[in-house]
């Protein structure tokens, strides 16, 4: 069976989700998943709640923080938060949801909202080998550019030119 064309295919975006609750509380993913269904179930509707299709993408709960990208149909944004809003409790524990940030991609919510930052780095001229050569620099290690490769280098392998 063929896929559908790129113009006819859905557009999603994701958004990105922080969870507090009780430092005792276990949250999973599958959870999550049902709370967000029901609660677009009740202040959507069953048509508008099949519209927005939330699926949470990402879910991690360590302690009494945790994380979530739920992915939602383009246009659907702002009944998908309300519905995000409605969950007061997951599986008999009090939760505080707040939706951090909308974005296009999974990586973008990643790095621009939740706790997956990128990494800085700069390029800087270094002397490695006792040749100066070109270095992408990250925090204390160093990608060292040779002639077809890379080679990884600590801040002791080098010198800065």
């Amino acid at each position: 069976m063929k896929h559908l064309p790129k113009h006819l295919q859905p557009r999603w975006r994701y958004l990105a989700v922080e969870l507090e609750s009780w430092p005792d509380t276990s949250i999973s993913r599958r959870d999550f998943q049902r709370e967000c269904w029901y609660a677009a179930q009740n202040l959507l509707g069953d048509p508008g709640s099949a519209r927005a299709d939330m699926t949470v993408i990402r879910f991690e709960f360590t302690g009494k923080t945790g994380e979530a990208i739920v992915r939602v149909r383009r246009g659907e944004t702002e009944p998908a938060r309300a519905a995000l809003s409605c969950i007061d409790e997951i599986d008999g524990a009090p939760v505080g949801i707040y939706v951090c940030g909308i974005s296009g991609t999974i990586r973008a919510a990643e790095e621009n909202y939740l706790g997956r930052r990128g990494q800085d780095s700069e390029e800087r001229n270094v002397v490695f080998g006792n040749e100066e050569r070109v270095a992408v620099l990250r925090e204390c290690v160093a990608d060292v550019r040779l002639d077809e490769a890379f080679a990884g280098a600590t801040d002791l392998d080098y010198d800065l030119a």
